[in-house]
Parts: structure tokens; C-alpha cells; sequence
């Protein structure tokens, strides 16, 4: 294995440097009427800014690895944009599968997972889907943090508090703390025979796998990498190959609100006919759906 960097963010910080106004990541606008419009982008320089605002602010509660942040949102890009925030200064971030808040009746994986986390800072991305399991789960001392709506009965932080946020020199110095040892995330375990065991993951471990990567698919060093994807990130296929192999090449990261389902396989379709990506990655389900469409189109 060759020489690799020591941190997510040393890598992160060079394309803020080197193209800081290439499109990081970009998701379709989210229509009233459930529908998806025009692309929205983030460039590295935004999505630094954001990222220090932030950090400043899960420094301000106090989180780290015993009080890490619970994501319970699907791919987007107020994920996106706690996650730098959280490698920028160190605090660990999980992201939790939203099927344990949205499709679960019981919450007992959502409650067995939050419990072993003991997070201090909880995202969820609105509260018509997500109210119900935070009432039923997350304890009443937990901040929650809401990209739209309030949950009544509950104080819920505007997500937009987040990014109001003033940063300060205590940022740098907090990422100045990281190293290749820094717990990066905790992925759970997908619980198929019993329930999800948290995995720890460190910025060293995640470079590694990256610099692997770069040697095994030199395309990579090519030209930045452009992905249209939706892999989960609460799974390391979509959330370590994938947003790692965008984040250490400098590419962007184009999230597909499609997926290899009949109902969903068509905003595949259309993001492919308008982005075309460098490098494609999904399920056999999902290259069979795309064969299957090439036979039409």
C-alpha cells in the first residue's frame, strides 16, 4: 500500500484548496408535490463553510464520542453537510437506517440503536415522517434537530440554527486534536439475525481503504470522479466507498432519489440521460433495471 493521508479532511481541505467552486454534491429540489425539480448544488468552498459553522456548533454542546450525532435522515445534503462538520472537529457521527424510523412499527431496533450510541445531537429531516419515533425514542435531554417543522410537544432546533452559527478559532484547533486514530462514524450493522452492532470506523481506516482503491481503479486519478448514486450512507457500500472515493478524489457526488424498484427505477433513468457519471456503482438488481431499460431507450 502506498502512502496515504492520515485524515478524511486533510483530503477534504486540499479540493477546498485546489477547485473550490466544483460541485461537491448536488440533490434534485424536493417539489410540493412530492416530485423532484432542478439540481441544487454545493461546491467544496460552500460546503467547508458550512461544515465550520457546524463544527462550532456540536463543539458549543459539548458532543464527542460518548455523546456522538445520530443521523436519521436519508441521503441529503444537510447529511452531507453535518458529516464534514462532524470530521472537521472530531465528533462522531452515525447514520441510522431510516427504515428504523419510517417503516418500523415498534422502533426496537431505532431504541436498541440510540441506546448504544448515547447521542447528545439527533438530525432528522422533518417531522411529518419522523416525529412519531423520536417521541417513542430519542430521551427528552437529547437535542433534536429538525430540517423542516417542529415536533409539538417537543423542542426541536431549526436546523438552520446550525449553519447560523459563528465559527470561531476553536474549530481549527479541535481539528488540529484529529489524527489517524479520530473515530470518524459508527455504522451499525444491518441486524438480519440479531440487532445492529455498532462498528467503529477512524479517519486512519477509511484512507486506507481509499489509497486501496486508488490502486486497484487508477481511473480514479484520472479526473475527478462524477457519481450518481443512491446507495444508503447508513451502509459502508454507499457511505465509505462511495462518498470516501467522492471526498479523497475531489469529485462530486450527484444523490439519485431513485432506486432499483419499479416505482422509483424512472428518476434513475432520468438523472443518467442528464448527468453522466465517470464511474457507476449499484446492485445487480439495479444494473439489471438499467440493461433491461437500454433495450427501450
Amino acid at each position: 500500500l502506498q502512502p496515504h493521508a492520515r485524515r478524511m479532511t486533510d483530503r477534504f481541505l486540499h479540493w477546498v484548496e485546489a477547485a473550490p467552486d466544483r460541485t461537491f454534491i448536488a440533490r434534485r429540489e424536493k417539489l410540493a408535490d412530492g416530485s423532484t425539480g432542478a439540481w441544487i448544488h454545493i461546491t467544496y468552498r460552500q460546503a467547508m463553510d458550512a461544515g465550520r459553522a457546524i463544527g462550532q456548533a456540536l463543539l458549543d454542546r459539548g458532543l464527542g464520542p460518548d455523546r456522538p450525532v445520530a443521523i436519521l435522515c436519508e441521503n441529503g445534503l444537510e447529511h452531507a453537510l453535518l458529516a464534514i462538520g462532524c470530521l472537521m472537529v472530531g465528533v462522531p457521527y452515525c447514520p441510522v437506517s431510516p427504515a428504523y424510523s419510517t417503516v418500523s412499527q415498534d422502533y426496537d431496533k431505532l431504541r436498541h440503536v440510540l441506546g448504544t450510541l448515547t447521542p447528545g445531537l439527533v438530525l432528522v429531516p422533518d417531522v411529518e415522517r419522523y416525529s412519531r419515533a423520536v417521541l417513542a425514542t430519542v430521551p427528552a435531554d437529547v437535542e433534536v434537530v429538525a430540517v423542516n417543522g417542529t415536533i409539538e410537544g417537543r423542542a426541536t432546533t431549526p436546523w438552520q440554527a446550525l449553519l447560523d452559527t459563528q465559527p470561531t478559532p476553536a474549530v481549527e484547533a479541535a481539528m488540529d486534536k484529529t489524527g489517524p486514530d479520530t473515530i470518524t462514524k459508527f455504522l451499525f450493522t444491518s441486524g438480519s439475525t440479531k440487532l445492529p452492532k455498532a462498528v467503529v470506523n477512524t479517519h486512519g481506516m477509511w484512507c486506507a481503504n481509499q489509497q486501496q482503491m486508488r490502486q486497484s481503479m487508477p481511473v480514479l486519478t484520472e479526473e475527478p470522479p462524477v457519481l450518481v448514486d443512491w446507495l444508503p450512507w447508513n451502509h459502508t457500500f454507499g457511505g465509505n466507498h462511495n462518498v470516501g472515493l467522492v471526498i479523497y478524489n475531489g469529485g462530486t457526488l450527484y444523490i439519485d432519489d431513485g432506486k432499483p424498484t419499479p416505482a422509483l427505477m424512472g428518476e434513475t433513468l432520468r438523472n443518467l440521460r442528464e448527468i453522466a457519471p465517470t464511474v457507476y456503482f449499484n446492485v445487480p438488481t439495479g444494473f439489471e433495471a438499467i440493461a433491461h431499460a437500454m433495450k427501450s431507450d
